[in-house]
């Protein structure tokens, strides 16, 4: 009967460990899940605070969007307090006692029932061996030591049954606890967190939730307002665009715009495999300035394809194509065909390039003087070959010029904005101002202030600084820098203080290379010094122009087109003898006006430190000249005064002995007196020499 009632037992405490691991696993995903979301209510928390740091391409500083999520943010933090407080008490409450219970009761359990069935088996084979004792054959020790173990096993047994099915009576007790004790800390768990809850949600907050509700629907309304809007515009677009779906529009309808300084859109470019074997490739093309880039499909960024100011542009045959045109650099070494999707893209881009290549789009208004430029209505500045010998013959004259030419002249030049006056105009360029195109040294026509030394033009200058024979004059200058520049043409101005002179400058000379057709320019190498700007022949390696650095008074690259520099060189001398005059040069480079602008900055800082140290050196060469002068002063006088003490211990010892002797010279001195009296004044001196 006891092992039946013990097997039932057993199973009920298998049946209860069973069920309260389940019980545990319910419980422990519920912890979890309060610890996630504990510590995702934070991240949220966090990430809403983060929110004004954030850089969206798209977004712009929206502060009522900020401030709504900080409130946000704040109030899902009081929340994420208020969970990870209901996280310890969750496993206070909740997971301690059935962890307690499942890991030390139930175990306790198990080890009992393990030590009461080996206790048992002990006990089943002491009987045993008990029961074998022979009765024949009697030996008092064996049959003592099978006694003792009987008696020991029994005594065991029932030790570990006793315990064994106290622990069974007692699980009774710990099942209801081990059950209740867990729910209870639960739900005590839950109220409080509720508690707080309900003490975090004030009416003000309910009065923000309600707001922000409000405005959430207003956004919503905007949306489908926008949605609504874009959806009528893509249908008118449609419609209007249909006519544009066609490659080749006709030309009637869409005629072409002539009158363009900027284009882009997809080309066919010709590309050569092999001597008669070539392949089209489609690309996107843009103008930028006075270059012509290209981009192909998933590039970050255009690449250069060819220089075109100053260049050609013509139709060809290529290939039995249509609407090809051929783009040719100014120096002919480049060139690149080109085919157009449509007819009305073809005139275009022929058209586009064409002004491009004219360096229109270096003017104010850039559409406008295309136009003008296309209709040959301009009659504006007169070049001329030479900046003094030549231009008499060809300027006008005042009286045959209209009163209003200036201001024609102005406008043509696409400057019809009100920023420049003619008045303001006339304050900077000087009014009938011929334009030199070409280098003609003004070093020997009209600057006498700049008097060109014997030999100077036909001597090889080696812009580095290096000569075999003859010292150069820019060998001691610590700056030497060489950039390619062509020279595009100067100007006198009346004004050198504003870099405004070289801009206004940049304009007319540019406009009047495109009003005249001047495509020509003299490519040369500018050497920039501490001593003076050159500009030497890259053949030849001959001087062309000096420019003394303390004479360049202003200089200033383009605003938009960084290629563009010019300088302000001050002169003394010019159509008017008696003042001083200020010439502006205009010059193209690489890509580097700025960086001759920072080179010819560097050079006169470096002049003019050097000149301060040269003033400082000389100064101080005279404070020493002053120093060693005052020092042999003092040493004449400090020889002087020795000398002087010299001579006074003499005299003192000299009176010295002439006190010892004084009795028995006094007869002697008596007769020398008698006889210096007869003597007169030269016995006096003989014998004041002796003595």
């Amino acid at each position: 009967q006891t092992r039946s009632l013990l097997g039932v037992f057993e199973e009920d405490a298998a049946a209860i460990s069973n069920y309260i691991n389940q019980l545990f696993q319910a419980m422990h995903r519920i912890y979890d899940a309060q610890n996630e979301l504990s510590a995702a209510t934070h991240l949220t928390s966090k990430l809403l605070k983060e929110y004004e740091k954030q850089r969206f391409p798209l977004g712009g500083d929206d502060e009522v969007m900020t401030s709504t999520l900080q409130q946000f943010a704040k109030v899902i933090d009081e929340l994420s307090s208020c969970h990870a407080v209901l996280s310890t008490q969750l496993a206070d409450a909740m997971m301690f006692p059935i962890t307690q219970f499942k890991e030390r009761d139930l175990k306790e359990i198990l080890t009992l029932k393990e030590v009461f069935q080996i206790a048992s088996n002990d006990h089943d084979a002491a009987i045993t061996r008990y029961s074998r004792l022979s009765k024949r054959r009697e030996n008092e020790k064996i049959k003592a030591e099978v006694t003792e173990d009987v008696y020991t096993s029994r005594k065991k047994q029932h030790q570990t049954m006793m315990h064994y099915f106290c622990a069974l009576n007692t699980l009774q007790y710990k099942k209801k606890i081990s059950l209740l004790e867990p729910l209870l800390g639960y739900m005590q768990a839950q109220i409080s967190f509720f508690k707080m809850g309900s003490e975090n949600l004030t009416e003000q907050l309910e009065e923000f939730l309600t707001n922000i509700g409000t405005s959430l629907q207003n956004v919503r309304r905007e949306m489908d307002c926008e949605v609504e809007n874009m959806q009528q515009t893509i249908e008118d677009l449609e419609v209007a665009s249909d006519p544009l779906y066609l490659p080749d529009p006709d030309p009637t309808k869409f005629p072409a715009h002539r009158n363009l300084t900027r284009k882009a859109g997809y080309l066919n470019a010709r590309n050569k495999t092999g001597l008669v074997s070539s392949s089209w490739e489609r690309q996107f093309y843009f103008t930028q300035g006075g270059n012509l880039m290209s981009q192909a499909r998933g590039d970050v960024a255009g690449g250069l394809v060819m220089d075109i100011d100053n260049c050609s542009v013509m139709a060809v045959d290529c290939e039995d194509r249509r609407y090809c045109f051929q783009i040719t650099s100014f120096d002919g070494k480049k060139s690149s065909i080109l085919q157009a999707e449509s007819k009305k893209d073809y005139e275009e881009w022929i058209c586009t390039i064409n002004n491009i290549s004219k360096q229109i789009y270096l003017s104010e208004n850039p559409e406008e003087i295309a136009a003008r430029v296309n209709q040959s209505a301009l009659e504006a500045v007169t070049p001329s070959p030479s900046f003094q010998q030549r231009h008499e013959s060809m300027r006008p004259t005042v009286q045959s010029r209209p009163p209003a030419a200036r201001t024609s002249s102005t406008g043509s030049l696409g400057s019809d904005s009100t920023a420049l006056s003619a008045l303001s105009l006339d304050s900077l360029v000087a009014p009938d101002t011929p334009i030199q195109f070409d280098i003609i040294s003004p070093v020997s026509e009209d600057l006498p202030g700049q008097a060109k030394s014997s030999g100077q033009s036909g001597r090889r200058t080696n812009p580095f600084g290096e000569s075999g024979g003859s010292k150069p004059e820019t060998e001691d200058s610590i700056l030497h820098q060489l950039f390619i520049v062509r020279f595009l043409g100067s100007m006198e101005v009346k004004s050198d203080e504003s870099p405004d002179v070289v801009y206004e400058t940049m304009r007319q000379i540019l406009a009047a290379r495109a009003i005249h057709n001047v495509f020509r320019m003299t490519e040369s190498h500018l050497l920039v010094t501490c001593d003076c700007l050159k500009l030497i022949d890259p053949q030849t390696q001959v001087t062309r122009l000096r420019f003394p650095l303390p004479n360049v008074v202003l200089y200033a690259t383009h605003q938009e087109n960084k290629r563009l520099f010019g300088f302000v060189l001050r002169t003394s001398g010019g159509r008017v003898e008696s003042r001083q005059t200020s010439i502006c040069y205009i010059f193209e480079s690489n890509n580097e006006g700025e960086k001759i602008c920072d080179s010819v900055g560097l050079a006169k800082q470096i002049a003019f430190h050097a000149e301060l140290d040269r003033k400082a050196s000389e100064k101080q060469k005279e404070i020493d000249r002053v120093k060693e002068k005052q020092q042999k002063e003092l040493n004449k006088q400090k020889q002087i005064e020795k000398d002087l003490e010299e001579q006074s211990r003499l005299i003192a010892a000299s009176s010295r002995s002439n006190q010892s002797s004084t009795e028995g010279q006094f007869v002697v001195l008596s007769s020398s007196q008698s006889e210096d009296s007869d003597l007169g004044e030269e016995g006096k001196k003989k014998r004041e020499s002796e003595a």
